[in-house]
């Protein structure tokens, strides 16, 4: 995938049409992937700079706290003293007002597209719990299959709690630990006998199916966001 770094609208020369042909480039690869329903990484990435752009076209006072932590302290200096300069200097002020400007309308657009992607195949999805569930969900497995109706995917996964900028957020992670041929034995309740039967460490687990009917990228696609639904329904049970 094309990269862009985090600073990349102040690199170097301060000049329209450079960062113009720059940002083409990187968003014409974007939509290659979307254009084959891939929208991991690259989807988070745009979005990424995207809201760099914002943060730094709000003020620079609030570029500390709005910007995403992977920034280092050096580039961070970087973009400090370019707000100065815009400040002082009209054309560069210009250039670069117009360089943000055009940026955030051509990733809009990008964005635009892949969530639509992401709400299809959120709205797709069905979810429901296999057997009774336990109080502690933090730890359990999901059963994904798609519209194949070939194979369970069967994934452990653990529930997560990070905060950013005072705000805690919950995040998921998950390890592919097996996969069974769909028929008649291999129902999502047996499954989860074999389950508790092999793997001790988890005697009384959270088991939750997802499903859809679509047939799309599964790393890049089905996974991100069956896990991103996965926490949302355990989140709103829990409430």
């Amino acid at each position: 995938m094309g990269v862009l770094s985090e600073t990349w609208f102040a690199d170097g020369y301060i000049d329209f049409e450079q960062k113009k042909y720059t940002l083409l480039a990187y968003l014409q690869e974007i939509n290659h992937y979307f254009n084959e329903n891939k929208l991991y990484p690259q989807l988070a990435d745009v979005i990424f700079h995207f809201n760099n752009l914002v943060a730094f076209r709000d003020n620079k006072q609030f570029i500390q706290q709005q910007f995403p932590k992977r920034l280092t302290s050096l580039n961070m200096e970087k973009l400090q003293i370019l707000y100065e300069q815009m400040i002082a200097d009209d054309e560069l002020m210009q250039e670069l007002e117009s360089i943000i400007h055009y940026a955030m309308n051509r990733m809009n657009l990008t964005i635009k597209d892949g969530t639509e992607i992401y709400e299809m195949v959120e709205d797709s999805m069905n979810i429901a719990p296999v057997g009774l569930i336990p109080l502690d969900t933090q730890e359990g497995y999901l059963f994904l299959s798609d519209g194949r109706h070939q194979d369970t995917l069967v994934y452990e996964y653990r529930l997560t709690i990070f905060e950013r900028h005072d705000e805690k957020y919950r995040g998921i992670h998950t390890q592919l630990i097996e996969t069974y041929q769909k028929d008649l034995v291999h129902s999502c309740e047996h499954i989860k006998t074999i389950l508790i039967r092999q793997r001790k460490k988890l005697p009384n687990p959270a088991v939750y199916r997802v499903d859809t009917q679509l047939v799309f990228p599964l790393n890049e696609t089905l996974l991100p966001i069956a896990k991103r639904c996965l926490v949302k329904y355990i989140t709103k049970n829990a409430a």
